[in-house]
């Protein structure tokens, strides 16, 4: 059968995979600092064979490995960063382990294993068939700050691929299609002059009061802008004490929308809304620009081989075991719950998705990295039931599940899944055609353009 080969490789690899997975999870690792991370995968990918650069495309912690030779070149995305506060135990109730601390609330920890579980797979039965092709794994750092793919788009990591694939933990067993949100972040910084609040006030010159009507002018300009479009903000510094007329203050802004160019145009509104409540108040501003990513751009022909590879590869049924944990952190969040899993078609009582959802394009208003990388060539994105049916993005329950078992299993799973796709990419040669096809004309055309600035340097 097609794929046997690598499915035992799969297998056989099965306890280191898991192990790096489970390493990750119990020392979970913020943006651009996934040194563990790193070395446990950049070894096993040396040990196996591949051409390992770490440090690709400038950005330290990325790693691109390569095997084989000509075409097509398939590239398969792995992510390794964690994100701040999602610190978790393995229990079904909230209880970080280390307060504060990172923790796998994206699962990527089962991101990056299963996507270079997929490569070993893939490598080892092109190797014992003696099929053309390579295959690029990367191990991409800082995904949750939405920069890391685009700093290594800017150093050229991506080039020369055919075409590339990426899987994510999810709640569903599902071809990720439509859109999702590209987006810009920057903080704005108003310099203004101290003064005594009650006895001096008319000396000064408030940093607060600019932020502040910054934050109106973006309340504002929402009304002005397409449906798609997403204005959000926080304060970061406002002042030390009410009598004193604050001389800094600053806000950190995220735009997004569901494409580049939407993005870039609301921006630059809002650097003349920022502009406009720093001449009101007589204040300096300093804008530091902190990045920006392009929209996912899930390629048709791609996605319905994703589909099928789905069907076909070995997916392995959950454990009681395994059904209980999801079952008791579904009951942590039961209107959540119910509406998660009717929205996944799955039966009253399921805890984890054993199915598979039909292609159904569905924009989102969250953002990733991967966008960059699928506006340089062709891309296709699928998820796996490695969380409860019912479990939030970005949450304490997809931590919990991210080092138990039950996300070990949709793991492995994934990797089964990525090995099938390159082989179905590499046997049938119309599919890059065709998804080039559909990548220029989706694109118009249009070259990548990295939207991080040369001078901005990497984190």
């Amino acid at each position: 059968m097609n794929g046997t080969i690598a499915y035992q490789a799969i297998e056989k690899n099965r306890a280191m995979l898991e192990g790096i997975a489970k390493k990750m999870w119990e020392k979970p690792e913020g943006p651009y600092r996934e040194f563990n991370a790193c070395q446990w995968i950049s070894t096993a990918l040396k040990e196996a064979g591949f051409d390992v650069e770490i440090g690709a495309g400038g950005v330290p912690t990325a790693i691109k490995a390569t095997w084989g030779s000509g075409h097509p070149v398939i590239g398969i995305l792995g992510e390794l960063d964690a994100l701040p506060g999602m610190s978790q135990k393995l229990v079904t109730h909230k209880e970080a382990a280390v307060p504060g601390d990172y923790g796998q609330g994206c699962g990527h920890n089962l991101l990056g294993v299963g996507a270079l579980g997929g490569a070993l797979g893939l490598k080892a039965e092109m190797e014992e068939r003696k099929l053309p092709g390579t295959v690029v794994y990367y191990g991409c750092p800082a995904e949750e700050v939405l920069t890391g793919k685009s700093f290594m788009a800017r150093g050229h990591a991506f080039d020369g691929l055919d075409l590339c694939v990426d899987f994510h933990p999810g709640t569903t067993n599902a071809v990720r299609t439509g859109k999702n949100t590209a987006l810009n972040s920057a903080i704005f910084h108003f310099k203004g002059r101290t003064a005594h609040a009650g006895g001096d006030p008319h000396n000064g010159r408030s940093a607060l009061d600019a932020v502040e009507l910054m934050n109106v002018g973006a309340n504002y300009l929402r009304e002005h802008v397409t449906s798609d479009v997403r204005i959000h903000y926080i304060i970061l510094e406002g002042g030390t004490a009410p009598n004193i007329v604050p001389d800094k203050a600053s806000s950190k802004y995220f735009v997004r929308a569901l494409t580049r160019d939407a993005v870039v145009d609301v921006y630059d509104r809002l650097v003349k809304v920022a502009k406009g409540a720093a001449m009101m108040t007589e204040t300096e501003l300093e804008i530091e620009f902190l990045g920006g990513c392009y929209n996912r751009l899930c390629n048709m022909e791609l996605s319905k081989v994703l589909y099928d590879c789905l069907a076909e590869a070995p997916k392995e049924a959950f454990t009681q075991e395994e059904k209980d944990f999801a079952h008791a952190l579904n009951q942590t969040m039961p209107e959540l719950y119910e509406q998660l899993r009717t929205k996944a078609y799955a039966p009253e009582g399921t805890d984890l998705h054993e199915g598979l959802l039909p292609i159904e394009p569905v924009d989102g208003y969250g953002s990733s990295d991967v966008g960059d990388v699928q506006h340089i060539v062709p891309g296709g994105s699928f998820s796996t039931a490695c969380f409860a049916i019912g479990a939030p993005g970005h949450s304490w329950q997809n931590s919990a599940c991210s080092g138990h078992s039950l996300g070990l299993r949709g793991m492995i799973y994934a990797s089964r899944v990525i090995a099938l796709f390159g082989l179905k990419v590499i046997e049938n040669p119309d599919i890059v055609e065709k998804a080039k096809a559909e990548f220029v004309k989706e694109t118009g055309g249009k070259p990548y353009i990295c939207p991080i600035p040369e001078e901005l340097p990497i984190p």
